[in-house]
């Protein structure tokens, strides 16, 4: 017995893509009549019909999935994202949702440059936009070409009646400095945020001035930089010849944070006895390294899973309100922090060469 036609056999036979079959025959208005008729006959032909009942309630056949890149050369591959995604193809697999991912450049604060062909042709029903801070000009252009059905995924768009999934960048920085207080450090510094960051990063870096602040602990050291593994290392080295004093640090995300670790050693600096370092994220990479890293954990393939489900239930019920999910983070303790020593005082050698 053969196995049941799918969306992707009629586009096939139409000679469409998946999303203009989609379209097609979802009644979207962006569909040429010629267009139209030749995939409605292609259904016939083949015997379409949706493969399961939720197809036909929230009539999203393709999403589409953006994912940042930062302006210039290829990126390396992204860990964090990866697990984002992984998320939501497994919950399109789940749904029998067709996916389409692509990038879009973005400037240092995450504001996109260029949409992909994938929402410029109208290929896709709804989509899912990763790590992106829209401004209020792109924020306007995607809500005239999808409407409501997006969802932001670890992004940011003030203003906008978008759903989002959000990582509590807070309450997890609280945590970590949290942690760094109760082993007895007071001097410690912040490494991968500057005030341009984008809002989520903006959000680690208040969540480092509140705990500080609620603890009693006056001190602040902040060394502005981008989120970068050499930027990380090249911002140690800078932090420590102005403040020697400073016995822990807390780094925005963990490849950052690897960056930090490196130049510690460079620098002749024993992690955690010299210098208790915490990033933010847990990617894998966190707990391999050694020292293995004392990290905040996001859950990243769930940022995915309810990113597709808020979209699915956007789709089923149009009106309903606005609604933001706040995904809660936890500390993992490893082998990069510890207490403070209180009877030595670390002495910083700092030539010019580093």
């Amino acid at each position: 017995m053969s196995e049941p036609a799918t969306l992707r056999d009629v586009a096939k036979l139409a000679g469409v893509s998946l999303g203009t079959a989609s379209q097609a025959l979802n009644n979207r208005p962006h569909v040429l009549p010629e267009t139209r008729n030749r995939v409605l006959e292609a259904a016939r032909a083949l015997g379409y019909t949706p493969r399961n009942a939720i197809s036909s309630v929230h009539n999203l056949s393709v999403i589409g999935m953006l994912t940042k890149h930062d302006v210039g050369p290829p990126a390396p591959f992204n860990v964090f994202f990866s697990h984002v995604q992984a998320g939501i193809e497994q919950e399109c697999r789940a749904h029998r949702i067709s996916l389409m991912f692509a990038s879009v450049e973005v400037d240092e604060s995450n504001h996109p440059i260029e949409w992909p062909r994938m929402i410029e042709d109208k290929h896709i029903d709804g989509l899912i936009l990763i790590g992106i801070y829209l401004t209020e000009e792109a924020r306007s252009e995607l809500q005239r070409k999808l409407g409501r059905l997006i969802v932001l995924v670890d992004s940011y768009a003030p203003g906008a009646p978008f759903d989002s999934v959000l990582i509590d960048n807070l309450g997890g920085a609280a945590q970590a400095v949290n942690h760094l207080i109760d082993l007895g450090h007071r001097h410690i510094g912040l490494i991968g945020s500057n005030p341009a960051s984008p809002p989520d990063i903006l959000e680690r870096r208040e969540g480092y001035l509140r705990t500080l602040a609620a603890r009693g602990i006056p001190q602040t050291y902040i060394e502005d930089g981008l989120m970068r593994r050499e930027e990380g290392y090249a911002a140690l080295q800078r932090l420590l010849k102005r403040a020697p004093q400073i016995t822990a640090v807390f780094v925005t995300n963990d490849d950052t944070a690897i960056g930090v670790m490196h130049a510690a050693h460079d620098m002749g600096l024993r992690v955690p006895d010299d210098l208790s370092i915490v990033g933010f994220d847990d990617i894998d990479l966190a707990s391999e390294i050694h020292p293995a890293l004392t990290t905040v954990h996001v859950h990243k393939s769930w940022l995915g899973r309810l990113g597709v489900q808020r979209l699915l239930e956007r789709a089923r019920t149009p009106d309903q309100p606005t609604l933001a999910i706040t995904i809660a983070t936890h500390l993992v303790e490893r082998e990069s922090t510890t207490r403070v020593r209180s009877a030595e005082k670390k002495e910083v050698v700092l030539s010019e060469s580093h």
